[in-house]
């Protein structure tokens, strides 16, 4: 069995520390081993290795979570989507890539939503979809968790009576997101919450894509990505599929989609500088450099971050995500692959100037690659750590004290030895992201580049 782990989405509702490029289960805010925290994808993976899944897993998501991904993780398999196209494109691209790679089209893929919080068992459940997709014979087999209340949050599966003892069910049929007073009629029928869990042969999902004319290799389906539209996996396969069976799970399923539910699992709460002071079911998190200071709170959630200041009741944050969508900025925090950078200030001048800021902290032996700016200077102060810059074909000494400039077209890199924290300023008539040229990527490259002399 092969795992195919899906991360997208920016979680919106849990602003303002998820943005575009940290979605929510890049959050370190739930309670590891030794105290650490971490995230829910980390979380998820350390799961995944404890039932012997890690080592099938592969991570798809887009291109701005690469960096996140390997911050968090390490190296490890990642599918990168050309852009987000929904679950139907991502799970096609992670299948032709799995075909691709010496998959055969009789090998199993389970599909898991990457931002749950569940316990161990519920992946030692889709450990046993495998069996249960043989021996059933359906096309599909799904996982469903056992309901707890009645809700209009999650969709439901209705199965079918009188299965024996089978450890799985056949599905009738699904209801998306019922009223309260359905959802309770269909508990007492035995339906089941939709958790988002597919499992199918690889042979299954290309001759789908055969049958709509699209390619079933790698760099085919992906060269005609841009072409798919945005639909969910339910519905453009689960909504047609012949013979479709389920799994039950009755542990724990939480969709830690809202700061309500996903501060119920944090173990502390409060993270970060300040204080509380009688205050009731209420949690503080604070990225801020300064101290926030909460007194005789009920039922709140007070949220400070570079992007913004959250303080609300947990039952109203649900509504968060509409009420934000016109703060829409450049992410003010950022975590990369060599470490992470802060935005501390940014101005247009006059003269149309910008002047861009940031705070960086590169991890030990933490690179940022060797590369040239075509429209903007920077001024690298450095302040604590020490490490070695690359400037054209020179190798330079760095320690907390000095300062570089860097002219337009000009290459740079800069690896860190056992830290290094620095304070970049940005200036140009337009500052963005995409006014880079990257060169090499490595430190033993960029060595070589310079030992030739090479401009």
């Amino acid at each position: 069995m092969r795992i195919i782990l899906l991360s997208g989405g920016s979680g919106k509702r849990l602003w303002p520390m998820s943005n575009d490029s940290r979605s929510k289960q890049f959050l370190r805010v739930l309670r590891g081993q030794n105290e650490e925290r971490m995230s829910m994808v980390q979380r998820v993976w350390s799961q995944l290795g404890k039932v012997g899944l890690q080592q099938q897993a592969y991570i798809c998501a887009s291109r701005a979570q690469h960096d996140m991904i390997d911050a968090q993780l390490g190296d490890v398999p990642f599918i990168e989507e050309p852009n987000r196209r929904d679950t139907f494109p991502a799970i096609a691209l992670a299948s032709t890539y799995l075909l691709d790679q010496g998959a055969c089209a009789d090998e199993v893929v389970a599909v898991i939503p990457v931002d749950h919080y569940v316990e161990d068992e519920y992946f030692e459940r889709i450990a046993e979809l495998s069996t249960v997709l043989q021996e059933s014979g359906a096309d599909l087999a799904l996982l469903g968790v056992e309901p707890t209340e009645p809700t209009s949050k999650f969709g439901y599966i209705r199965v079918a009576k009188g299965t024996g003892r089978s450890p799985w069910k056949k599905v009738l049929s699904f209801v998306e997101k019922p009223p309260e007073s359905v959802a309770k009629t269909l508990i007492r029928e035995g339906a089941l919450w939709n958790c988002g869990v597919f499992c199918f042969r690889l042979g299954y999902l290309q001759e789908i894509l055969e049958s709509r004319g699209l390619p079933t290799d790698y760099s085919g389906f992906r060269a005609r990505f841009q072409e798919l539209p945005k639909r969910s996996f339910d519905y453009e396969v689960v909504e047609h599929a012949e013979s479709i069976v389920v799994s039950a799970y009755d542990g724990t399923w939480k969709d830690l989609g809202t700061w309500g539910s996903l501060s119920e699992e944090m173990e502390v709460p409060f993270i970060g500088m300040g204080d509380a002071v009688g205050c009731d079911s209420t949690h503080v998190i604070n990225e801020l450099g300064i101290p926030v200071v909460t007194m005789g709170l009920q039922n709140t959630i007070v949220v400070t971050t570079p992007d913004g200041i959250l303080v609300a009741e947990k039952e109203q944050s649900a509504a968060l995500k509409d009420i934000i969508s016109k703060y829409d900025d450049r992410p003010m925090y950022e975590e990369r692959k060599w470490g992470s950078h802060r935005v501390l200030d940014l101005q247009k001048l006059d003269d149309g100037t910008e002047v861009l800021t940031k705070s960086i902290e590169l991890r030990p032996g933490g690179l940022i690659s060797y590369q040239k700016h075509l429209r903007r200077s920077e001024v690298w102060t450095i302040i604590d750590g020490h490490g070695e810059l690359a400037l054209d074909s020179r190798i330079i000494k760095v320690d907390a004290g000095d300062v570089i400039r860097i002219y337009p077209e000009q290459w740079h890199a800069i690896k860190s030895a056992n830290g290094l924290k620095f304070i970049e300023v940005q200036r140009g008539p337009v500052l963005h992201e995409e006014d880079i040229i990257r060169r090499y990527l490595t430190w033993d490259e960029i060595l070589q580049h310079c030992e030739m002399g090479i401009r």
